[in-house]
């Protein structure tokens, strides 16, 4: 178990928490500085976790479902739940149990659990397929209407054929296009300019819901996948039915011919789209697996949901707009997708925003529908780009490829008594739950013991941020029993529309106040931690005027290191830290740089995409997009890690930089003029082709598993692209101290202070507080 845990700290649960032993009181947490959170993977492959083919069974009192922590009384043949202690009988059919014959959900390894429940009843009792409506932006150039049109082709073949497939474009107007009647294509058209509600999206489209509540389709409707409504037929149909139509529309569809006069953009209305789109699956598909995959390729101009005029000398809004209020469709747009995101997540509903443009389109205003629906977003520089065309084609690909998409999710969190949840961050939507476990703070969706999760998959990963509800240090929670214990049921369909739910129960320990630090400090997870401040930030950062990020992390480091390090009271050379905080600092000196913090050389939609999968990737994902990891290719060595610092360059050296976004392969100028004169390709120079491919070889491996697939640079010292690597690199080499240094090395031209400035600055201030 222990092998199995240093190689996935993510473990068979796939919890992971900042601490591991809690403090027993609110005081005590706030000495910690870093909040009690947890990192938790709802539906993460594990091949050690079984699937039992019937539902869980539940405590009466807090609905918790059986677990190994449960206490059992064999002969009476009652179960006490761990969570609020309440004696429950054991139904009938457990009467078989005995102390050598107990059910899988009793095991002590078998803490997390999948359990089927029977699928969705659909009145011919097939499973409902899962739904994909393709939304395609037609204002864009020619070639890249190509690029998106053959994308959105290899996507139908790789399709289960029971898959349902619906198709709109939209311009200056949105055309919904009828698939049901291959011999004639029809198309509905609606206006780009102005709101349209849901109902007059049913009225326009013929699927008006009449007084009884059905539709008003002549005759009786008939059954296809699972629904009963005639528009089913009309707009969305099986893969398999549809291919060839689709096709035909796409050799067909044109870009956008609305006139644009000079000097203006183009007229496109993203919003209204969306809302066409998510008001045709309402009709026809209420809450049912379904997903718009929105294809966008530049800014709406049109309509709600606008972020800038169609006047070409208008900018698209930057940080500094948005700081300074100046940004006048801004708020408009985000409130119109945040009502968007309601109206989807009611549904169960979830949108994907493919955005592939040299300018902004804005993901910032649709952040919050993608990532209240768990919608996936891809942000690429043109549709011809493998950033996009690859990640395209993993949303449909089957097999070890496959990312595992599933449907109208549901994460319930219950907890022991003293237990407050303060919220998740993370993709998902307050089902707003009340109950004793809801704290009086809230962070991110809060103010609830239940989410909704419309689409998820097997690398969705969503923080839960908890608080202790002792303030009373005459009863603090522990002293009865020492261990606390928290249970996730996520409950969800998956790609075959198969209704699952996972249990996992954890448990953990409270820190006995008397042994002082000492238990907390071991139980610190430093890389868990930096993300959850990574994220914490993030959120600050969007919710709290003129919040000073780097500020506020500096005064939490230099509060956590006084707290927990070892040092004489103001001697800052006495400073050391125990080897379970060693990482932290050198974690928040990375994150201070990185594009999470200092956005100015970023805009909105990027900053916002950033942000976006820094909340749903798992800890160890996360974490390299705060503190990249370097690796060294020589002759004389194995690949080995190498220190994130600029003294890592080396004129003989090749180094493989994964800074989760970009992948950029850098040659030192010896091994870049070898290359040049093609030393590689000469029989006696094997070594060196074999040390110019391994780097290669080793991007690819990771590129394959990652999603959104990541940008490759390849490039040369001195080059410059070069640019991507010495940006995440330790400026302990500048112009500042170039004369100490040896002739020969990389200099960084910044003005930021280097890791050791900040080592020593640290120190100092700790051991003064």
């Amino acid at each position: 178990m222990s092998e199995m845990a240093s190689t996935d700290p993510e473990g068979v649960d796939g919890v992971r928490m900042t601490w591991n032993v809690w403090p027993r009181t609110k005081v005590e947490l706030s000495k910690c500085v870093v909040p009690v959170a947890a990192s938790i993977s709802p539906i993460r492959y594990h091949p050690d976790i079984p699937t039992l083919p019937y539902p869980p069974l539940r405590c009466k009192t807090c609905s918790s479902p059986l677990n190994p922590y449960s206490r059992v009384d064999f002969s009476a043949k009652i179960w006490i739940c761990p969570l609020c202690h309440q004696r429950n009988h054991f139904p009938q059919h457990y009467h078989g149990i005995s102390e050598t014959n107990v059910p899988a959900e009793l095991y002590p390894q078998y803490t997390t659990i999948n359990y089927t429940l029977s699928p969705p009843p659909g009145p011919d009792s097939t499973p409902i397929s899962p739904l994909f409506l393709f939304l395609l932006d037609t204002c864009m150039i020619e070639e890249e209407l190509a690029f998106v049109k053959s994308e959105i082709r290899r996507a139908l073949g790789l399709l289960p054929d029971n898959a349902l497939v619906g198709f709109l474009s939209f311009g200056t107007q949105v055309q919904v296009h009828e698939l049901g009647f291959a011999d004639m294509s029809k198309v509905y058209v609606f206006r780009g300019s102005k709101e349209i509600t849901k109902d007059q999206v049913l009225e326009q489209l013929g699927l008006r819901v009449s007084g009884a509540g059905r539709m008003a389709a002549p005759g009786p409707a008939p059954l296809q996948n699972g629904f009963q409504n005639s528009g089913i037929n009309r707009f969305l149909l099986p893969a398999s039915e549809c291919e060839y139509t689709i096709n035909a529309l796409l050799d067909e569809l044109q870009t956008d011919q609305w006139p644009v006069p000079p000097g203006n953009r183009q007229s496109r209305c993203t919003g209204v789209a969306i809302s066409v789109a998510a008001g045709l699956l309402a009709a026809c598909a209420p809450g049912t697996g379904a997903r718009i995959i929105c294809l966008v390729g530049g800014p709406c101009t049109e309509g709600p949901g606008t972020i800038v005029s169609k006047d070409l000398s208008d900018p698209v809004r930057s940080h500094k707009d948005l700081d300074k209020d100046a940004a006048p469709f801004f708020k408009k747009a985000v409130k119109f997708y945040e009502n968007l995101a309601k109206q989807l997540v009611s549904q169960g509903h979830v949108l994907d925003v493919f955005a592939s443009a040299l300018d902004q389109v804005g993901v910032a205003e649709m952040k919050v529908v993608v990532e209240r629906t768990g919608g996936l977003v891809v942000l690429a520089e043109s549709f011809g780009h493998s950033v996009f065309k690859d990640s395209f084609k993993r949303v449909f690909e089957d097999g070890e490829q496959s990312l595992g998409l599933s449907f109208n999710g549901a994460l319930e969190i219950n907890c022991s008594k003293d237990i407050k949840i303060q919220g998740i961050i993370g993709p998902c939507s307050s089902l707003e739950k009340k109950g004793p476990a809801v704290a009086d703070t809230a962070i991110g969706e809060g103010n609830t013991t239940a989410w909704k999760m419309c689409g998820l998959d097997k690398s969705t990963c969503l923080t839960v941020i908890f608080d202790v509800s002792s303030s009373d240090k005459s009863n603090p929670p522990g002293t009865t029993n020492p261990q606390l214990y928290i249970q996730f049921v996520t409950s969800y369909q998956n790609s075959e529309g198969q209704m699952l739910q996972r249990v996992t129960t954890i448990t953990r320990k409270w820190a006995e106040s008397a042994v002082g630090n000492e238990e907390l400090i071991q139980g610190f997870d430093q890389e868990t931690a930096a993300v959850v401040m990574a994220r914490i930030t993030s959120f600050k950062m969007e919710t709290e005027e003129n919040f000073d990020a780097t500020r506020w992390l500096d005064r939490s480091l230099i509060r956590l290191c006084s707290k927990f390090g070892d040092y004489q009271k103001d001697d800052p050379a006495s400073f050391t830290l125990n080897p379970s905080f060693s990482l932290f600092p050198q974690f928040m000196f990375n994150l201070r740089r990185s594009q999470f913090v200092q956005v100015f050389n970023n805009s909105p939609d990027e900053t916002a995409y950033f942000i976006m999968l820094l909340n749903q990737e798992s800890i160890t994902n996360a974490a390299v997009m705060i503190q990249p990891s370097l690796i060294s290719y020589s002759f004389n060595s194995l690949p080995a890690p190498a220190l994130l610092d600029v003294a890592s360059i080396a004129p003989d050296r090749i180094l493989l930089l994964d800074s989760y976004f970009s992948i950029v392969i850098f040659h030192g100028l010896t091994i870049a003029q070898w290359r040049n004169m093609g030393y590689h390709n000469q029989p006696e120079h094997q070594a060196f082709a074999q040390l110019l491919q391994a780097p290669q070889d080793d991007a690819q491996l990771i590129i394959r598993d990652r999603f959104p697939v990541p940008r490759l640079v390849v490039c040369d010292q001195h080059g410059s692209q070069a640019r991507f690597l010495l940006a995440k690199l330790n400026p302990s080499a500048t112009y500042n101290n170039a004369p100490e240094l040896a002739s020969g090395s990389e200099l960084i031209f910044t003005d930021d202070v280097s890791l050791q400035v900040f080592f020593q600055h640290l120190q100092k201030l700790a051991v003064a507080t």
